[in-house]
C-alpha cells in the first residue's frame, strides 16, 4: 500500500476520534459513551463512501492514537506487499487517476491500460470489475467540500486559532516596489495575536513558519479555522494538524464573517499601524518586521473592549491551566514537510534538483522522506518502524574512493 493511502486512511480514522483527542467532544460523559455515540453516525471514508464503524474499532482507534501518536492509525503493511491482489489499492489509484485527467475515458481502455502496464492480469481481474468499481465513481462527482459555518465564542484560550493573511503594504527594494503579506493567528477566547509575520508570498511554508513559532510559544490549540485558500488547504496541512493533534476548521466559501475577529483585527491594523507608516523610512523586509512586531505587542498589551478591561495578553495568561506545550524536539519533527520518491538503480533521490544518497536497501523503492522547507534536514522514514534516518547529499568524488564489496561467484570446489 502507498504511503499517501495509508495517510489518507489514518486522516479518515483521527475525523473520527478527533473529538475525543483534541476535548472538543461537547458530552462530559465517559469515553466508553463518545465510542458508542460515533458508532451510530455515517462516515465518508477516503474513497467517499458511506461507511458505519464498530464502538470496539473506534475505541481501538483511540488507543493506538494515544499510545503511537498520528502514525498508529496508518494501517500495518502486508507481508505481502509487491504481490498482486484483485482491485489492490495501487489499481484503485490508477483508476481514480486516469478518470480525473481523461473523464471520458471508457471502462474498456482503462482496462486495457491496466494490463499493459502489468498492474493487472486478465486471470486474476475481469473487465466487468473494473466496470462496477468505475460506476461507483458517478457518486463521487456529486461530492461537495462545503463546510459546517459555525460563530465560534469559546470559554477558553487555545481552543480555536483563527488564521488567515492580509496584504501589507508595498516595500522599495533596489527601487522596485514588492508587495508584503501579513500571516496571523488569533486566539478566539483572548483576541490575542499569537503568531505574526511579514513576507514577499503568501503561501504555505510562510503559514508554517507562523503556526510552528505560535505553537512554541504558547501551546497548541484544540482547532485551527482558516478559509479555503491553498495556503491552508492541502495535503500537507492535514497531515501537520494530526501530527499536532488538532482539528481543521474551514469556513464555507464567501463567508468571511466565519473568521471575523481576524478580518476586524486586520482593519484595525491597517487603520493604526498602516495607515501611521512613512516607507521610505524603511530599507528591508527585516525593518518593516520589526516595526509590525512592535505594533502587535502594544496591541495585545492595550485593554480590549469586549474582554471586561482586560487586554488580550491579559486574558490569555489568565488561563494558563488549558495550555498544552509540546516538547521542542517534537515541534522539529512535526513541522517537517513529506513527500514520496522513488529511489534509482544507484540508490539516488531528487528533491528540488538536488540529489540525494540513501541506503543501497531502498534501491527501486519508494520511500517517504521528512525535510525541513530550506532543506537544511532530512530525514528517510522507515515504513515498519517510523524511524527516522539522516538523508545526506550525493557526493559523488567521494564515492569514487569508497570500496565496494566484490560478490564471489563460484562454479563448484574451491581446489
Amino acid at each position: 500500500m502507498k504511503e499517501d493511502i495509508r495517510n489518507k486512511i489514518a486522516l479518515f480514522r483521527y475525523g473520527v476520534i478527533s473529538p475525543l483527542v483534541t476535548g472538543t467532544y461537547d458530552d462530559e460523559k465517559s469515553k466508553k459513551a463518545f465510542f458508542r455515540y460515533a458508532s451510530t453516525k455515517v462516515y465518508q471514508n477516503y474513497l467517499q463512501e458511506d461507511t458505519k464503524i464498530s464502538a470496539t474499532t473506534i475505541e481501538r482507534w483511540y488507543y493506538q492514537y494515544k499510545n503511537k501518536g498520528f502514525d498508529g492509525l496508518k494501517p500495518l503493511r502486508r507481508s505481502d506487499t509487491g504481490k498482486l491482489r484483485k482491485l489492490e489499492v495501487d489499481t484503485i489509484d490508477q483508476i481514480n487517476y486516469l478518470k480525473k485527467e481523461y473523464p471520458r475515458i471508457p471502462a474498456t481502455l482503462i482496462y486495457q491500460k491496466l494490463i499493459d502496464n502489468g498492474t493487472i492480469t486478465k486471470k486474476d481481474v475481469s473487465l466487468s470489475t473494473i466496470t462496477r468499481y468505475i460506476n461507483r465513481l458517478h457518486i463521487e462527482n456529486k461530492y461537495t467540500t462545503n463546510k459546517d459555518m459555525r460563530r465560534y465564542e469559546r470559554e477558553h484560550i487555545n481552543e480555536v486559532w483563527c488564521g488567515d493573511s492580509s496584504v501589507g503594504p508595498y516595500l522599495k527594494i533596489d527601487g522596485k516596489k514588492q508587495r508584503t503579506y501579513i500571516i496571523a493567528l488569533i486566539d478566539d477566547a483572548s483576541r490575542m495575536i499569537v503568531g505574526i509575520d511579514l513576507f514577499f508570498n503568501d503561501n504555505f511554508i510562510n503559514l508554517m513558519s507562523v503556526m510552528k513559532s505560535a505553537i512554541t510559544k504558547y501551546g497548541r490549540p484544540s482547532i485551527f479555522n482558516f478559509d479555503n485558500g491553498s495556503p491552508y488547504k492541502n495535503q500537507q496541512m492535514t497531515l501537520l494538524a494530526a501530527r499536532i493533534g488538532t482539528t481543521l476548521n474551514y469556513c464555507a466559501p464567501y463567508t468571511p464573517t466565519s473568521k471575523s475577529k481576524l478580518e476586524r483585527w486586520f482593519r484595525t491594523l491597517k487603520d493604526h499601524w498602516m495607515a501611521s507608516l512613512n516607507m521610505t523610512d524603511f530599507n528591508s523586509l527585516e525593518e518593516l518586521r520589526t516595526s509590525l512586531f512592535t505594533y502587535v505587542q502594544f496591541y495585545n498589551q492595550t485593554i480590549h473592549t469586549s474582554l471586561n478591561g482586560l487586554s488580550p495578553q491579559d486574558r490569555f495568561f489568565r488561563d494558563t491551566k488549558v495550555i498544552r506545550r509540546m516538547e521542542e524536539r517534537k515541534i522539529e519533527e512535526i513541522f517537517l514537510l513529506e513527500i514520496e520518491r522513488r529511489v534509482s538503480n544507484d540508490n539516488v533521490v531528487v528533491i528540488d534538483a538536488q540529489e540525494y544518497e540513501v541506503e543501497y536497501r531502498y534501491a527501486k523503492q519508494r520511500i517517504t522522506i521528512r525535510y525541513s522547507p530550506d532543506l537544511s534536514t532530512r530525514y528517510v522514514v522507515d515504513h515498519h518502524t517510523g524511524e527516522l534516518t539522516k538523508l545526506k547529499k550525493l557526493n559523488k568524488i567521494e564515492n569514487a574512493h569508497i570500496k565496494r564489496e566484490k560478490i564471489k561467484l563460484t562454479g563448484g570446489n574451491d581446489e
